[in-house]
């Protein structure tokens, strides 16, 4: 199913639109983030191994959170081949590392446009409801928080009111 995101009402889209084709096949949750308008004025975070990485949410990172029968997970890819994985017991509480095979990112850049395609492992008690999120940092500095529902005043993507799809 392909789902638009929006921005935060406080975000800057800067003239971008941002939509997610999400599948799920058993415990692997396909996700293509394709960004559409002046991504030449995006700042991608360079290049570099595909490594566990935390903080990735400080830049242009997309993300993805799944609910779980006693919390949920989130997942953040970076263009730049870094992830990260977390489990939560319950909103903002109980963070600990999701112990998953790394996923492998693939990105493509093109004029208007960029797609970041990537499968990731679900936990087996992944219930399929998700929220699917974007940080978007402009070449100015400028952050938009892009999202399938934005619940509160602020950019919150783990308000459980934006896990707002069932792939």
């Amino acid at each position: 199913m392909r789902l638009p995101l929006i921005p935060h009402p406080l975000s800057p889209p800067a003239g971008l639109t941002l939509e997610v084709e999400a599948r799920r096949a058993g415990r692997v949750l396909s996700l293509e983030y394709l960004l559409a308008g002046p991504v030449e004025f995006v700042r991608w975070p360079e290049a570099t191994a595909r490594a566990r990485t935390d903080e990735l949410w400080r830049t242009t990172c997309f993300e993805a959170f799944v609910r779980t029968a006693d919390g949920y997970v989130e997942y953040n890819l970076s263009p730049s081949g870094a992830w990260a994985a977390y489990r939560f017991d319950a909103y903002r509480e109980g963070m600990r590392a999701l112990e998953i095979a790394a996923p492998f990112i693939v990105t493509r850049l093109a004029p208007g446009r960029f797609g970041l395609t990537v499968d990731v492992e679900l936990p087996e008690d992944a219930t399929g409801v998700v929220g699917l999120t974007a940080v978007v940092e402009g070449g100015d500095g400028a952050i938009a928080y892009w999202a399938l529902a934005h619940p509160s005043d602020k950019p919150d993507f783990h308000h459980p009111d934006s896990f707002a799809a069932v792939p």
